[in-house]
């Protein structure tokens, strides 16, 4: 007589799934970043061969298009029913910053691949849409949208390459003062305005947000302001 309980088997792992890859891809992106990705390493991640991949995906870029939008994702779009347009796209961008901040890899692929899955599409159409209630149009919504984006995508990489570098906030510390002693013998201006050797990521990138808004939010008054064209004829 035999039974399942005489023999020793190792479960059948089940078969591939685009989610699965795209889960593994996004751990191996944290881990290694775009440069140590590929298809091959992904697939000893997974355990599985790498062509099994290609029964899901028909590329690499696909994967990385997937892994952009799926950690884009994070970001929760839903406003709450008393936010300023102000609150709503400080809250947006602020979740932005800690998405890249989880994600180092997310910055290099936002600046060169589309952002038009339905994460990414439902997340821009909301940013687009608050922007647009506020007052603005056409070519100014754009460059709200431009100023707003590049500021926090640029700030947060800029931060990723500080941590990969210095790692430790010792060492932050450290470096900092020593910056801060050399301007104080070279350059009295920056000595006393440059302000070095402040080390907080958070105050300084919300208070820089705050600025382009004040920007966007002078715009729209100077435009509501504006008197209105004289009729044709």
């Amino acid at each position: 007589m035999d039974s399942v309980w005489f023999r020793e088997e190792r479960p059948r792992k089940p078969r591939l799934s685009r989610e699965r890859i795209v889960e593994a891809a996004v751990s191996l992106l944290d881990a290694e970043g775009v440069g140590g990705f590929s298809m091959r390493a992904l697939a000893a991640r997974l355990d599985a061969g790498t062509m099994s991949l290609y029964e899901y995906v028909k590329s690499k870029d696909d994967v990385l298009d997937l892994a952009l939008d799926a950690v884009i994702g994070e970001i929760d779009p839903d406003e709450p029913s008393d936010a300023s347009w102000r609150d709503y796209l400080t809250g947006q961008l602020i979740q932005r910053r800690a998405v890249m901040r989880r994600h180092p890899w997310v910055p290099a692929l936002t600046a060169t691949r589309p952002l038009i899955g339905p994460n990414a599409l439902a997340r821009s159409e909301r940013f687009y849409a608050t922007l647009r209630r506020a007052g603005l149009s056409g070519p100014a919504l754009m460059a709200a949208v431009g100023a707003l984006s590049f500021y926090t995508d640029g700030y947060a990489s800029a931060e990723n390459t500080w941590w990969s570098t210095i790692r430790t906030p010792g060492a932050d510390a450290e470096l900092r003062a020593r910056v801060q002693r050399h301007l104080e013998e070279h350059s009295a201006v920056l000595a006393e305005h440059a302000r070095v050797g402040v080390s907080d990521f958070d105050a300084s990138f919300t208070l820089g947000l705050g600025i382009i808004l004040d920007g966007i939010e002078k715009a729209l008054e100077a435009a509501a302001t504006a008197p209105e064209p004289p009729a044709n004829g």
